[in-house]
């Protein structure tokens, strides 16, 4: 946050830059969330962010408890039964039908989980099971050619945390999981889900996350940022649709 208040001053007035990704990405969503909905929290963990979330304006985006009829969260790791941001927890058990009845959720909500997910078919027909027809899955996870991608698929995933230490200082190492990039291009999320959904998406290259704690390292990759092109941006927002029962007949 001290760089980030140092590269932009509108962080001193809002707690978040005007280019934040997650603000960007979960205003997308609280335009499409009523308070009737049902919404599933995919892959909720701990519920870090609201421990560590400075922003209260990101903190409200990201949490649904409140703001809608009733947020359920699931994950494999046990930390999510103490989740405060879901009104009920549930754990998973690795390849196992998810423990909720079909179309039960309006919105599903699943952030920077994708790229963990070793079997993408069991993960789309899973999703698209629980969520009501014309309900949206939406999820943000880093893009499969971005250089942080490319980067930790260099490096085994046992040594991601010692690595990550350096690299990314505020990153708590429970917060660390192992890595897939299976679902991490819109060729490969279209594959899975598009026989049953609309698939949209866009690539963002935003606040650098990866920067050695340097104020220079965090200049020169906001550059870098500029002059990528689209295919090699850091993360990936998906808006996953389910078809209307009409469209699945």
């Amino acid at each position: 946050m001290r760089l980030e208040r140092q590269a932009f001053e509108e962080v001193n007035v809002s707690g978040f830059s005007h280019i934040d990704q997650e603000v960007a990405f979960f205003t997308q969503i609280a335009a499409l969330v009523r308070a009737d909905d049902f919404v599933l929290d995919f892959g909720a963990g701990r519920g870090e962010f609201f421990y560590d979330e400075p922003s209260r304006y990101r903190l409200w985006l990201q949490n649904f408890r409140g703001r809608v009829a009733h947020v359920d969260g699931c994950d494999i790791d046990p930390a999510v039964l103490g989740n405060p941001t879901l009104d009920e927890a549930k754990l998973l058990e690795k390849g196992q039908p998810l423990p909720y009845e079909d179309e039960r959720f309006d919105i599903v909500v699943s952030r920077y989980v994708f790229e963990h997910v070793s079997d993408p078919e069991w993960l789309a027909r899973e999703l698209l099971r629980v969520t009501k027809p014309g309900g949206w899955i939406c999820a943000l996870t880093p893009n499969k050619w971005g250089y942080v991608a490319l980067a930790s698929r260099l490096f085994p995933n046992r040594v991601h945390s010692r690595l990550l230490r350096s690299v990314q200082p505020h990153r708590k190492e429970e917060d660390v999981f192992p890595t897939a990039y299976k679902l991490n291009r819109p060729k490969d999320v279209r594959r899975f889900f598009s026989g049953g959904a609309d698939v949209f998406h866009y690539t963002t290259s935003a606040v650098p996350s990866y920067h050695f704690g340097s104020y220079f390292v965090f200049r020169a990759t906001l550059l870098l940022h500029r002059v990528l092109p689209p295919i090699l941006d850091l993360v990936l927002g998906l808006f996953i649709r389910k078809h209307e029962r009409s469209r699945d007949s």
